[in-house]
């Protein structure tokens, strides 16, 4: 997630980019877990079970804090949970990140939230440099809820690069894929949108995901392209930051600076209205991840 936007960066990339965009329709219909002859899996997991799996996947806790969020992330069967078989359109089991609304809620080095929530990554258990990441993800919408399906690089950020292949502010009609790097992070990173369909919107599931390769990466929503990032695009503003290997991180930010540049509601809480904040107190806001599923072409 970032650590800083404006809604002036965001047409600037976007006029920036346009001319390598693909505008099309997401396919209605997901496909199945499995790759072609050609690729091989270099990480799977379908969330096929009742806890966690720490081999592959570590919890986050609040201590740093970004963007304003309303969260404190928490390591807890609330905010991190599971369903099984095909409850809720699920192929083998899902995990389940929800935020909750806990007033008052205070972390171990003293810092007070009103809500926590879950997010969850692979450092030092797995990274990966080029090839395909992808993720069968079904939202929840409401103004000023965040959830995320991203890569960080394991140095220092922005210089290592950050990989936003699917982050969402609640608005049912679009979610957006971006890049960050030195020169162009946070305000200044390039990002598109892509626009669903009304029958088949961020409410419905969605295999999001990036090709990765050594001089560019093409965002993919339900295998359609709908943004193409290259390396001579990002040397314009400084060092092409996707040379090294990236970790996965999949999480649930509530409200914060994103949502408020977008909607600029300020109360009940900064990014997040009264119908939001009411649909998390009815436990009614989630992110569901079917599997999540890493590739590399064969002999690479």
């Amino acid at each position: 997630m970032k650590k800083f936007r404006n809604l002036v960066s965001y047409a600037i990339a976007v006029s920036i980019c346009v001319s390598i965009m693909v505008q099309c329709k997401v396919a209605s219909v997901n496909v199945p877990a499995t790759v072609s002859p050609n690729k091989s899996i270099i990480f799977f997991d379908d969330f096929s079970y009742t806890r966690l799996d720490s081999a592959k996947w570590n919890v986050e806790t609040t201590g740093m804090h970004f963007n304003n969020e309303l969260q404190a992330y928490v390591d807890s069967n609330s905010a991190i949970s599971f369903i099984n078989g095909t409850a809720e359109g699920a192929q083998n089991g899902a995990l389940v990140l929800q935020p909750h609304f806990t007033p008052g809620f205070v972390t171990k080095d003293g810092q007070k939230f009103d809500f926590i929530s879950g997010r969850i990554n692979t450092k030092s258990k797995f990274d990966f440099l080029y090839g395909s990441a992808s993720a069968r993800i079904k939202l929840t919408a409401g103004a000023g809820l965040w959830p995320a399906w991203w890569l960080l690089g394991n140095g220092n950020w922005p210089e290592t690069g950050e990989v936003d292949i699917m982050e969402n502010i609640g608005e049912k009609d679009w979610a957006n894929a971006a890049v960050h790097g030195k020169g162009y992070s946070g305000d200044a990173g390039l990002v598109n949108r892509l626009y669903f369909p009304e029958k088949n919107d961020v409410t419905s599931w969605h295999i999001y995901a990036v090709d990765w390769t050594p001089d560019s990466m093409i965002f993919k929503y339900d295998d359609v392209p709908m943004f193409r990032v290259t390396k001579p695009m990002t040397q314009f503003f400084g060092d092409w930051a996707f040379n090294t290997n990236k970790y996965l991180l999949l999480n649930f930010a509530v409200g914060g600076i994103y949502p408020f540049k977008i909607n600029g509601i300020k109360e009940p809480y900064y990014g997040l209205p009264v119908s939001t904040f009411q649909s998390i107190k009815n436990k009614e806001s989630k992110m569901l991840v079917d599997w999540v599923r890493v590739t590399k072409n064969t002999g690479n």
